[in-house]
């Protein structure tokens, strides 16, 4: 049995992409002067959400400013002046995208009877949250759902000082335990899977069938690499796992 389990949040307990492709949809459905399609317009956001994003993680702006990058990059194409000011777009940010984005997630529903399952195993492994997401974002989510409970801790790069996949290596410190007896459940097969058995970390891939990053299919996997299709066939597969 695995010393400590890790999860990743976004894609894997909480429906990430959907709640942002709600939100940013009423959005641009209710733009008079855009200068393109809707479709259009929610696959920029998309785009830039995740450059943007690696620019925080990769140190280059905070979490705030990343948002503002994004809506200077966006807001033309939705036919919207770009303010000077950035509290102007700290405002646009909360009102218009956080306020409907926080209300639009969703816990998926094999999250909770993993957790319990877990929980109950006789000498059952630690449980934590390993997530690139911004930390009070990230922990809001799982208090809005009743989370919180289940883990030891909730690891960001703020906790860490690395994002993933440094954040491994890091992350198996702060808990306090051997990469080999630690395991990482995730829906991105290279980030939370390839990447974390690179550590040294027994990765399990979570497909939910659908890819987190195009929405496509889910990628061809090698058949060596531990797969569940449901966080509730976890238990079960720890068992065949090497940690």
């Amino acid at each position: 049995m695995a010393d400590v389990i890790f999860f990743d949040l976004d894609g894997t307990l909480v429906d990430h992409r959907s709640a942002v492709l709600e939100t940013i949809g009423r959005i641009v459905r209710a733009a008079p002067g855009a200068t393109a399609s809707p479709e259009e317009l929610v696959a920029l956001w998309w785009t830039l959400e995740g450059r943007h994003m690696r620019e925080y993680l990769a140190g280059e702006c905070s979490f705030a400013e990343q948002h503002r990058r994004r809506l200077r990059s966006f807001l033309p194409a939705l036919g919207e002046p770009v303010p000077d000011d950035p509290g102007l777009l700290d405002a646009w940010i909360a009102e218009r995208y956080l306020a409907p984005f926080e209300k639009s997630w969703q816990c998926y529903p094999d999250v909770r009877p993993c957790l319990e399952a877990l929980r109950g195993l006789p000498g059952g492994p630690r449980l934590a949250v390993l997530t690139n997401g911004d930390p009070d974002q990230q922990r809001a989510k799982l208090a809005r759902f009743g989370l919180l409970e289940y883990f030891e801790a909730v690891l960001t790069p703020a906790e860490l000082g690395a994002a993933k996949p440094a954040a491994y290596a890091a992350a198996c410190r702060w808990m306090g335990t051997d990469p080999a007896r630690a395991v990482n459940v995730g829906d991105m097969l290279e980030s939370d899977v390839n990447a974390a058995a690179l550590a040294g970390l027994t990765g399990v891939w979570l497909d939910r069938g659908i890819d987190f990053v195009t929405g496509g299919p889910s990628p061809a996997a090698d058949a060596t690499v531990p797969r569940i299709e449901s966080l509730t066939d976890l238990p079960a597969r720890l068992s065949l796992t090497p940690a």
